[in-house]
């Protein structure tokens, strides 16, 4: 007989992972999609607010630009939880930050992790951060064509 619920969080038997492992990376999955829905669709909103070309995977520059966008807003969303959480979060947030090493963009995605787990509303705050963070960057002029940019018409 099979499930009705197709839940990824069912043990596969060569998952040496525990179940709060499980849920973390599970979260952390969660987050890593919204994060990249929402800056996607903040990089498209920005780009027709100011004639620019949709962005494209294959193009460097669109690649290095969506990954600026992503870090941008995941430092904010740990700028404005940080004021709202409780002491014992921001213990677990700064030591989380300690275990997750230099690679900032991970590291980012730990504390939001974390916060998830710790924050019973988090994802509502997200989705009024992510429109706070949207509004900021939509009345930000946009950004001045280098001289290569200008002669090539980018």
């Amino acid at each position: 007989m099979t499930s009705p619920f197709g839940t990824s969080l069912r043990r596969d038997p060569d998952d040496p992972r525990g179940l709060l492992e499980r849920i973390d990376a599970q979260v952390r999955e969660r987050l890593e999609e919204a994060v990249e829905f929402i800056c996607l669709d903040l990089m498209i909103q920005l780009r027709r607010q100011h004639g620019r070309t949709l962005p494209e995977a294959q193009n460097d520059r669109d690649r290095e630009e969506f990954s600026r966008l992503v870090r941008e807003f995941l430092v904010y969303l740990r700028q404005a939880y940080w004021t709202e959480i409780p002491e014992s979060a921001r213990e677990k947030v700064t030591e989380t930050e300690a275990r997750a090493g230099g690679d900032e963009l991970p590291r980012l995605i730990a504390v939001q992790v974390i916060l998830a787990r710790q924050l019973p509303d988090y994802w509502h705050r997200l989705e009024a951060l992510k429109a706070a963070f949207a509004r900021e960057r939509r009345a930000t002029p946009p950004p001045k064509p280098g001289f290569l940019d200008r002669i090539l018409g980018r």
